[in-house]
């Protein structure tokens, strides 16, 4: 019996419904899949997330929490851990980046916001892993593996890695510095899901951690996969500042949350890059290539922003063919 057949009969037992069929939903940048499951006139979601590379268990305890939290997020109905199955309520098949326009993104964005604001404000972050240095540090280490050992395939100087390891610790403190929350990790528009009438759909938590309150604000705002006016991203991100400072009851000042804002954005973005090419390098997915140029502009930008960052892109402009041509 195949995967996808063991996968079928167990939605079937539980379902309880011999005639119930699937068809694939989505797929992400991790080892799972997802199908859409047809019962009668329903239809629900099973997570397929191998044993051998994945663990459900993270995936089912973040789902209680956002949904005690009043997050739309999927509800776990049945699990088979021993399989790396799981049975959800079905959120539809809009992404947010199949249904965002010049017309519509401001509204979206600031019902994904709101969102955002309850997970921080109301979500307990008991037990979920910390943020820390030794995290940040490994994702940054993707870009230098991935990026520019094996996308770029180059050899760089000890005074160019002792650069960009005193540009990537300076990231790394940025992030330790903030006030810490819940962070979703991939609060972005593949993840959040259009449900006409409600809540947005919050998806794809399971590696969710305590850390810096700026980044899912930045995941969503300075997307990898649609980009939006510099003036437009600032704007929405200062008001959920003055929603966080009223409701905290703190005064973080537009330029400091800026400051976290941009270079918070570059360590995710920089770790992005390292994934993008990891996985057409390891995992035979190409796709992500495509999102490259657009991820390395939004590091650029941040890069020619500050002072502090000027001896990095240097040494990008230097390493890297045109931007356009990544």
């Amino acid at each position: 019996m195949t995967r996808n057949q063991a996968l079928l009969k167990w939605a079937q037992d539980k379902l309880n419904d011999p005639e119930c069929s699937i068809q694939s939903a989505s797929s992400d940048a991790s080892f799972r899949s997802y199908w859409r499951v047809f019962s009668n006139a329903n239809t629900f979601i099973v997570m397929d997330a191998p044993t051998e590379h994945e663990d459900c268990q993270p995936f089912i305890n973040v789902s209680n929490l956002l949904i005690e939290s009043g997050i739309n997020a999927p509800v776990v109905i049945e699990q088979d851990l021993q399989q790396g199955f799981l049975l959800l309520s079905d959120l539809g098949s809009d992404q947010y980046l199949d249904v965002l326009d010049i017309d519509n993104f401001i509204l979206l964005y600031k019902d994904a916001l709101r969102s955002l604001t309850t997970i921080q404000q109301k979500t307990p972050c008991n037990g979920l892993p910390q943020y820390g240095k030794k995290l940040l540090n490994q994702e940054l280490e993707l870009f230098n593996t991935w990026f520019i050992g094996k996308h770029l395939g180059i050899e760089i100087s000890d005074e160019q890695t002792r650069i960009i390891e005193d540009s990537q610790k300076l990231l790394i403190n940025n992030a330790l510095e903030q006030p810490q929350s819940f962070v979703h990790r991939d609060y972005h528009s593949r993840n959040i899901m259009y449900c006409e009438g409600q809540k947005p759909g919050i998806l794809d938590f399971q590696d969710a951690v305590l850390g810096p309150i700026t980044y899912d604000v930045v995941s969503l705002l300075k997307d990898c996969y649609i980009t939006w006016k510099t003036e437009d991203i600032n704007e929405l991100s200062d008001q959920f500042r003055q929603s966080y400072n009223q409701l905290n009851d703190c005064d973080i000042p537009s330029s400091q949350w800026q400051k976290w804002f941009d270079l918070m954005g570059m360590q995710r973005h920089m770790k992005a890059v390292g994934i993008f090419c990891r996985l057409n390098y390891r995992d035979n997915k190409p796709n992500y290539l495509k999102d490259i140029n657009r991820t390395m502009n939004y590091i650029k930008g941040v890069c020619e922003s500050y002072s502090e960052l000027k001896p990095f892109m240097t040494i990008i402009d230097a390493i890297t063919p045109s931007i356009d041509n990544l």
